[in-house]
């Protein structure tokens, strides 16, 4: 068993405000080992998707349905994760991976993302319960104000599915309903160190400003549900497949000569991709 588990207060600040920010959640060796692997893995590079904001900047992310035997995929199905996601979302069924990405935004150039709910984008794939969809960030750099860190409406969940359209290649919530929530509710900057965890509920509005600092801001963000939780109009499978988890231990023992993420990047990284979401 892992020794990690959310503690109660953890568990009721998800469900009051639609994430909770967990201190430490990867080691510093953890995260010295992940980034030094996302800047040299070639595959990462050579499959990254560019992503152009409404000013046309630009971030970059190279997104995976099935979790592998790569430190990526160690990460995304370890117990502490796996545990924690089956906390929050509170199903008896096993949580599955529905898909990762490693967001890349880079000095002065990456990009900007609009105000959008992830289920804005999830609901055309049709699952059917939010309350059981799930995203976990793990920054691998510092991530703040001056390098575009993630904003939050906090308590937004509560507000359910709101509308979205297209804004530029992104997709964003009616801006109506976020000017009414910005009045009602607190406007949150997630400022995090290297190794924290964001968890966040599929429908809290969030959005993330442009990276103008000399800073970059890494960080890998899997997305899960629970099994019983059905979607119709999804091509993928691993969002039905139970997670075959690994001791957290796996994710420092992994040595750099076992199975990369390259074979999925090439199988599964296409523009069908893009009803999946890459907001952040």
């Amino acid at each position: 068993m892992s020794k990690f588990l959310l503690t109660p207060a953890q568990i009721d600040a998800y469900h009051k405000d639609g994430y909770v920010i967990v201190k430490n959640f990867c080691s510093q060796s953890e995260v010295a080992k992940m980034y030094s692997t996302a800047l040299e893995d070639n595959a990462m590079a050579k499959n990254a998707l560019n992503l152009n904001d409404q000013t046309g900047k630009k971030t970059k992310l190279s997104l995976w349905f099935t979790p592998g035997n790569d430190i990526f995929g160690y990460l995304t199905r370890s117990e502490k994760m796996v545990n924690g996601v089956a906390q929050l979302i509170d199903s008896k069924a096993p949580v599955c991976h529905f898909h990762s990405k490693l967001m890349q935004k880079e000095p002065k150039v990456g990009g900007a993302w609009e105000w959008h709910q992830d289920y804005g984008y999830w609901y055309k794939n049709q699952f059917m319960f939010p309350d059981q969809l799930i995203s976990v960030m793990v920054a691998l750099t510092p991530a703040n104000k001056g390098n575009g860190c993630i904003q939050v409406i906090k308590g937004s969940h509560k507000l359910g599915r709101v509308n979205h359209g297209f804004a530029g290649e992104q997709v964003g919530a009616d801006q109506v309903m976020v000017d009414n929530a910005l009045k009602t509710m607190d406007l949150v900057y997630v400022e995090i160190e290297a190794g924290d965890a964001l968890f966040f509920h599929s429908n809290i509005l969030h959005r993330s400003e442009a990276n103008l600092s000399d800073s970059p801001r890494w960080s890998i963000i899997s997305c899960y549900s629970s099994q019983s939780n059905l979607a119709y109009n999804e091509t993928s499978t691993s969002w039905k497949t139970p997670i075959e988890m690994v001791p957290d231990e796996a994710i420092l023992e992994w040595k750099a000569d076992s199975l990369s993420q390259a074979d999925f990047l090439k199988k599964e990284n296409d523009p069908a991709l893009k009803d999946t979401g890459w907001e952040k």
